[in-house]
C-alpha cells in the first residue's frame, strides 16, 4: 500500500518476515536511507531527512518492532537487522545507496554495509561504537540490565509517548524491551570487517557521547583516515571523515545542525 502526500510518502515493504514501514521524501540524486535509534520511531530523524530531501530522495525505516513496524517472532540481532535493511533497499528498487544510522540504527547499518556491501554507495555512522566494550562501563551495565522490569519507568517517558502514538499493537513494548535487553547484552566486535569495508564512511560522535572520542578515532583509523598530513592544500589521503562535535550527547546529536553539516559535506563530496 503506498499513500502520497504532497512531500511525504509512506508505505510497507514485507521482508525477512516484516512489513518494514517506510517513509520517503524529496527526489533526484543518489538516495539516502536513514535509521531511526533505539525504541525511536520515523519522527526522530525528521529534521535531518527534511534537511537532505532538498536536493535528493530520502527513505527512512522503522527496524523491526519500532515505530509502524509489528514485531515478529524472532530475537533482534544487528546481523538481522542489517539483512532487513539491505533486503527493503533492495524491494524498493533503491540501491546503491547512502546509509546513515544512528545508535541502533548505526549498528544496523554497519552490518547492512558489511554484509551487503554492494548495496552502499556511502556509510556514515552516528553514535554507534563497532564493539561492545566501546561503551563506558557504566553505559554498558545500564544495558545489561536493560527489561520488561522496567516498563512501569519507560512508560512515562517521551520515547515510549512517542511509541505508543504510531504502533500497531502498543502492548508489544515490553517484550521489545526485552529483545532489545537480549540484543544490547550481547557482546561483538566488527573491527576487522570496519577495517575491510571498501566505501567511503562517516563516523559521528559527541565529545560527551556514550563511548570516549578514542573510540570514534580508532574506528577512524581502522578506515585508513588520520595517518598522514592532509597537505597544504586541504586535500586528504583518504575518502573517509571523522567528526566529534563539541558539547553533544548521545541524546541530543541525532538532528542537530552541526550533525546534519558534517553529514551533508560528505554525502556531497566528489
Amino acid at each position: 500500500m503506498l499513500m502520497s502526500g504532497a512531500t511525504v510518502e509512506t508505505g510497507f515493504v514485507d521482508v525477512n518476515g516484516l512489513r518494514i514501514n517506510w517513509e520517503g521524501r524529496g527526489s533526484g540524486g543518489t538516495p539516502l536511507v536513514v535509521l531511526h535509534g533505539g525504541f525511536g520511531v520515523m519522527s526522530m530523524m525528521t529534521d535531518l531527512m527534511e534537511s537532505f530531501a532538498t536536493d535528493r530522495r530520502v527513505i527512512g525505516l522503522e527496524l523491526q518492532g519500532h515505530g509502524r513496524t509489528a514485531d515478529i517472532d524472532r530475537p533482534l540481532s544487528y546481523p538481522a537487522l542489517g539483512d532487513d535493511v539491505a533486503a527493503a533497499i533492495e524491494a524498493l528498487e533503491l540501491g546503491p545507496v547512502d546509509l546513515l544510522g544512528y545508535s541502533l540504527g548505526g549498528g544496523s547499518a554497519m552490518r547492512a554495509a558489511i554484509q551487503h556491501p554492494h548495496l552502499i554507495r556511502r556509510l556514515a555512522i552516528v553514535s554507534s561504537p563497532f564493539r561492545r566494550a566501546g561503551w563506558f562501563p557504566e553505559v554498558a551495565a545500564a544495558m545489561s540490565q536493560m527489561g520488561s522490569t522496567g516498563f512501569e519507568f519507560f512508560q512515562h517517558t517521551p520515547m515510549y509517548a512517542a511509541y505508543a502514538e504510531v504502533a500497531p499493537d502498543v502492548s508489544a513494548f515490553p517484550a521489545l524491551m526485552d529483545k532489545m535487553g537480549d540484543l544490547l547484552r550481547t557482546d561483538y566486535d566488527w573491527s576487522a570487517e570496519v577495517a575491510a569495508l571498501p566505501m567511503p564512511t562517516l563516523y559521528v560522535c559527541g565529545d560527551a557521547d556514550s563511548f570516549p572520542p578514542s573510540h570514534a578515532v580508532e574506528f577512524f583509523s581502522l578506515r585508513g583516515g588520520g595517518g598522514h598530513d592532509g597537505g597544504f592544500d586541504g586535500s586528504s589521503p583518504t575518502p573517509h571523515r571523522l567528526a566529534i562535535l563539541p558539547g553533544r550527547t548521545h541524546y541530543d546529536i541525532y538532528g542537530t545542525p552541526e550533525m546534519i553539516a558534517a553529514t551533508r559535506r560528505f554525502l556531497d563530496a566528489p
